[in-house]
């Protein structure tokens, strides 16, 4: 596509845990601490809002009801755009490793 840019890494990150299913706030969290990125919540939700506005994601409150109490929680789900964003992106850092890479012999440490 004409004009685009990759992803920042966060951005890459999520939508890399948001490539197969949708999940709540706490679990992209999760998954990000499993791939060594830790977002403090304020900084992981406004994160998550720039998103939305970019069209990347989407996002909406689902309501439960735990043991008595009502629990609400921020769900999202990657959209067409944000999954094509990730796949650009991801393309373009392989093409760049590949790049480096040509003609060159790797040898252990």
């Amino acid at each position: 596509m004409k004009n685009q840019k990759p992803l920042p890494y966060l951005q890459f990150a999520v939508m890399g845990v948001l490539t197969k299913k949708k999940l709540p706030g706490r679990e992209i969290r999760r998954e990000l601490e499993r791939l060594g990125v830790k977002k403090a919540g304020p900084a992981f939700y406004r994160l998550m809002a720039r998103m939305e506005e970019a069209t990347l994601i989407d996002g909406w409150y689902q309501q439960e009801v735990v043991e008595g109490q009502i629990f609400r929680e921020r769900v999202y789900k990657a959209l067409p755009a944000g999954l094509q964003a990730w796949m650009y992106t991801r393309d373009f850092h392989t093409a760049v490793i590949r790049h480096s890479s040509e003609g060159r012999s790797v040898s252990p440490a």
